[in-house]
């Protein structure tokens, strides 16, 4: 009893903590810490999951193999396009509002369309096994049976999102994840050989997927309401993210049609570290948009910058720390990929890029539809014509000077966009 009350008094404490520091902030710092904390446990077993299968790929497996693995998976997040990814914000956007029910329509609507990304996994494999690439042709052919609904029963991740169920949407996420990544180390432990590893990876996904999306669909019992918007909102967003999509894929394609798997292999490692960092950051979106949707662009345009500047000023020294201690990374964890190291350390720049979220967040969550094609337009070409100029003589290094400048292009123009509204 004593505990109870000692813990309902530090509670009670931290809660008026909070409240007070909005005044500095001017921000909910109570839902934020709420949200933040599930968030941050999520990331951290993420992170350590991340982390155990590195030293797995790294010490198991050939930089080829891996490599090629890696230029597998890079044609499955391209061919993913087809499931109609920018649904998943359209269907967070949807249930912060109410309408629970478009998550029914969306999850079909995905299903239906991630068929063609299939057909086009078919064509590809086709296209190799006729280019005499004995390598390739059955990866792909998985990939057209499991694509559609393993990429599709995502979905339930943006109904627990848009309802703000965090702590539902991290456990169930970490747990997706471990699974994940222990049916990868078992495999690896078990063969080297490319097709088993593939295989492995789509069905683990695919059934563990699935089964989150049965299990919170019966859990939480969406509401039939639907927002007639929202099929055609998702569908736009999509449509805005296909140069992006494929912006960030080509890089590493033209990287291993030039260059070989072994180079894909070695920037994947580079990449890895600072992206798991950028992304325990911008997974702040998961918190943000429910938020924004709530709020008129008169207020959000009086506070986002400050929160876009504060987030930045507390990014840098993460920055700076990862930049000094990269080296030591490499040196005991992966030394196989010791030549990783001096790339990590020029990407970690971009590990500042997710204070532009206050912003950028703002134009999806009010359907600012004609911004939101014109920006994510203009630096997916702008990326596409660097890599074609850049990759095939600076290889590696001309990949990470596109990075740099596409991410300095991406600030200039959401800030221009962001004055206008």
């Amino acid at each position: 009893m004593k505990l109870y009350k000692k813990m309902k008094n530090l509670k009670s404490k931290l809660y008026k903590i909070l409240r007070r520091s909005e005044k500095y902030t001017k921000t909910d710092m109570v839902y934020l810490a709420r949200g933040g904390f599930w968030l941050s446990l999520g990331k951290i077993v993420g992170t350590i999951a991340s982390f155990l299968s590195a030293l797995a790929f790294a010490n198991l497996l050939p930089k080829e193999i891996y490599g090629t693995y890696k230029y597998i998976l890079t044609l499955l997040g391209t061919l993913a396009i087809f499931t109609l990814p920018g649904m998943n914000t359209a269907i967070v956007q949807a249930v912060a509002r109410g309408y629970e029910g478009s998550f029914y329509q969306a999850f079909k609507t995905k299903l239906k369309w991630g068929c063609l990304g299939s057909l086009t996994a078919i064509i590809l494999g086709l296209y190799y096994w006729y280019q005499g690439n004995i390598v390739l042709p059955i990866p792909l052919f998985l990939c057209a049976v499991f694509l559609p609904l393993m990429e599709t029963s995502q979905i339930y991740i943006s109904l627990l999102g848009g309802k703000k169920l965090f702590s539902y949407q991290v456990k169930y996420s970490a747990i997706s994840r471990i699974l994940s990544v222990t049916a990868m180390i078992a495999v690896l432990f078990l063969t080297d050989n490319l097709i088993w590893i593939i295989t492995v990876y789509f069905i683990s996904n695919t059934l563990i997927n699935t089964f989150f999306y049965f299990f919170t669909k019966f859990k939480f019992r969406p509401n039939k309401k639907e927002d007639p918007q929202t099929l055609s909102y998702g569908k736009h967003l999509t449509l805005m993210s296909v140069i992006g999509i494929i912006a960030g894929n080509l890089d590493k394609i033209l990287l291993w049609h030039f260059f070989g798997a072994a180079q894909l292999a070695i920037f994947s490692f580079a990449y890895a570290p600072v992206n798991n960092i950028t992304k325990t950051f911008s997974s702040l979106k998961v918190l943000v948009l429910p938020k924004l949707s709530q709020r008129s662009i008169p207020e959000l345009k009086q506070s986002a910058p400050g929160k876009a500047l504060r987030f930045l000023i507390i990014l840098v020294p993460i920055a700076i720390i990862y930049i000094f201690i990269a080296p030591y990374i490499y040196r005991y964890f992966f030394p196989q990929y010791q030549s990783s190291v001096i790339y990590s350390q020029a990407l970690a720049f971009t590990i500042l890029f997710p204070a532009i979220i206050p912003l950028t967040e703002i134009f999806k969550a009010h359907k600012r539809t004609k911004e939101l094609y014109l920006f994510s337009t203009i630096n997916p070409i702008f990326k596409i014509i660097l890599l074609i100029l850049l990759i095939p003589p600076f290889g590696i290094w001309g990949l990470i000077i596109t990075r740099l400048a596409q991410w300095i292009l991406e600030i200039i123009i959401v800030v221009i966009f962001f004055k206008e509204l």
